[in-house]
């Protein structure tokens, strides 16, 4: 039965195929730590690769396991996780990705992005930090 089967982004393709698309995306993206693809796929990923961060963050076997089951590559995962490990998303409570448009493509028009992982450390404000001075 297709009950509640309409949740997500369809992508313009059947289901598995949108699956599969994901899955090579996020894939590519951890490999590469940047990739070009169009805007609606780059918000589409997005949920996935912040909930993988997440889990490698927290780092423990069964949040591994879901991050292999999602990811399908060991090695790729076994390489996130040492990056969490090692801080790299360590004063981040998400927003591991940024997505840069480039325009739009020739042929059809289509809004092509750059989405990558975000490696710099968070700014601090230093417009919330002002104290307020009394005049005497």
């Amino acid at each position: 039965m297709r009950h509640n089967k309409k949740k997500g982004m369809k992508l313009g393709t059947d289901a598995s195929h949108t699956k599969a698309m994901k899955k090579s995306l996020v894939t590519s993206l951890f490999m590469n730590d940047r990739i070009k693809t169009l805007e609606s796929r780059a918000k589409a990923i997005r949920p996935d690769v912040d909930r993988i961060i997440t889990w490698a963050k927290k780092g423990d076997l069964a949040s591994r396991r879901l991050a292999i089951a999602k990811l399908g590559d060991k090695e790729i995962v076994r390489e996130v996780f040492e990056k969490a490990e090692q801080g790299m998303w360590a004063d981040r409570n998400g927003g591991y990705t940024r997505i840069m448009k480039l325009g739009r493509r020739k042929g059809d028009n289509a809004e092509v992005v750059i989405i990558e992982l975000v490696n710099e450390p968070v700014a601090k404000d230093s417009s919330a930090t002002v104290t307020k001075v009394e005049e005497d």
